[in-house]
């Protein structure tokens, strides 16, 4: 069974991790697909389609996943709610099964007659791409919240100062 897993990824968590491993120890396979693949460079989307990938790739291969299980497809959005299913499913491979806890997700999924299950929250607290992006705009500490691979590839591509930026303003 092929299953799918739906997320922006802004940056991928150590929250995400954990939904990964669940969902990879219920299914044979995983399409992990990086949602809102066209936006970037923003407060809440400041990477890139291709940098999520790298991200989301070296923490599979950091964790020793097997990459022949794993799909990661970025998909971007289309503004009809009532099409984005077919959009998604014309964008990747086959599956049975979504794992989502995003209520339109869910809705539109199980409108389409796909089984939709919900993902376990791994210390949602703690564990949110909101809560990594406002730690790094704060200074504060957030390479505990991502996997070390994440750590390394948002450093690698200088996503901090990104970061900073984009939160910046011209109003000193």
């Amino acid at each position: 069974m092929r299953a799918l897993y739906v997320g922006r990824f802004q940056p991928f968590h150590n929250g995400h991790l954990e939904v990964v491993r669940h969902i990879l120890s219920r299914a044979d396979e995983l399409i992990l697909v990086i949602g809102s693949a066209q936006a970037s460079h923003s407060a809440m989307n400041p990477f890139t389609a291709g940098e999520r990938f790298e991200m989301i790739r070296a923490a599979m291969v950091d964790e020793g996943f097997d990459l022949s299980k794993i799909y990661i497809v970025p998909v971007e959005d289309v503004k009809r709610n009532a099409i984005w299913v077919t959009h998604v499913k014309s964008l990747v491979p086959t599956f049975s099964e979504v794992y989502t806890n995003e209520p339109l997700a869910n809705l539109l999924f199980e409108e389409a007659g796909v089984h939709v299950h919900k993902t376990p929250l791994f210390s949602r607290g703690d564990y949110s791409s909101t809560n990594v992006r406002a730690a790094i705009v704060a200074h504060g500490s957030w390479d505990h919240l991502v996997p070390p691979a994440v750590k390394q590839a948002i450093l690698a591509i200088g996503g901090v100062a990104r970061l900073m930026r984009i939160h910046g303003s011209d109003k000193s």
